[in-house]
């Protein structure tokens, strides 16, 4: 299994997650954790699994992740079990009509983040997920680090089974 995972970070908190992802999908022989501005194109190819995560900034992602989606040729993810992560504040915890109402009309980053690796024939994984931070600096909200493991987890189990499916329909 060849996997990487492709973040950008603000306050370090999305590369939280993004390493915990990565310990929890195998060893560092297979699963490359990296920041957006030291990825090269030539390291897409030949993916299992890409995951990419941002935190959410003005209810989207990065313009390092934004740009790098952009750039990813089309069909370039044909085979690839893609996912999409990001982090963000929970509207609950903020308790403020005026974000709650901003949420619903734009959203997070991980939707976007998800749809455009869906648009490069990235095979959806799982739903895009959002990681909750404390504050707009975080930390991470307590239990968020289990949940993210648990995740990448899934991930995992879900590219064990594609690919038994794929073996299959061959």
């Amino acid at each position: 299994m060849k996997t990487m995972i492709i973040y950008d970070s603000v306050f370090g908190n999305t590369e939280k997650v993004a390493k915990i992802m990565g310990e929890a999908l195998g060893s560092p022989e297979e699963v490359k954790v990296l920041r957006v501005t030291d990825v090269k194109p030539e390291q897409l190819t030949g993916l299992n699994i890409l995951v990419v995560g941002s935190p959410t900034r003005g209810f989207k992602a990065t313009p390092a992740i934004n740009s790098f989606l952009g750039k990813i040729p089309a069909g370039a993810l044909n085979g690839v079990n893609v996912a999409a992560f990001d982090t963000r504040m929970s509207i609950k915890d903020v308790n403020s009509a005026i974000l709650t109402f901003f949420v619903k009309i734009f959203g997070y980053a991980a939707e976007p983040i998800a749809a455009k690796l869906q648009k490069k024939q990235g095979n959806l994984s799982l739903p895009p997920e959002g990681f909750i931070v404390i504050g707009t600096e975080g930390p991470l909200k307590e239990g968020e680090i289990e949940r993210a493991t648990e995740w990448a987890e899934q991930i995992k189990k879900n590219d064990r089974k594609f690919n038994l499916n794929h073996i299959q329909t061959e």
